[in-house]
């Protein structure tokens, strides 16, 4: 079983690390979905998949709910209002189209997530966040958080 603190800890080692399109270094490089890659390796082991080469606009032209698809294969989907510290939240940036942002639910109103421009960084959970928001997982084996 993995406890919600050692996901936390994880990710906030990736604080820090410079945007990176497709990558999953910490301190070197890593998008939104690198670091969550970066910490399932930490806290699991080996991916479950290979991850394909993916450009900056595949949700855009693929059209196709890729992200959402695959975090269904490989972790636990649970209720939005039910989403603890370590869970991974999916986001939308617009209304139909493909989730295409992942971060890590750090407290009730932060967030651990890669953005573009920026870093991996503990930002605040704001409205404009919440409202994208469309998916919430646990990793597998994941413990309830204890606070």
């Amino acid at each position: 079983m993995i406890e919600r603190e050692r996901i936390l800890h994880e990710a906030r080692q990736w604080i820090g690390t410079p945007y990176r399109h497709q990558a999953s270094c910490k301190g070197a490089g890593a998008d939104c979905l690198g670091l969550v890659r970066g910490v399932w390796r930490a806290v699991l082991g080996s991916e479950p998949e290979p991850l394909p080469p993916y450009s900056r606009d595949w949700a855009e032209t693929g059209g196709r709910e890729t992200l959402l698809a695959a975090a269904r294969r490989h972790f636990t989907e649970r209720d939005l209002a039910e989403a603890e510290p370590g869970d991974v939240l999916l986001f939308r940036w617009r209304d139909g189209a493909p989730a295409k942002h992942v971060g890590i639910l750090a407290s009730a109103d932060t967030m651990i997530h890669a953005y573009e421009g920026v870093a991996v960084a503990e930002s605040a959970l704001v409205p404009a966040w919440r409202r994208r928001l469309v998916a919430v997982f646990a990793f597998p084996g994941v413990l309830p958080w204890q606070p």
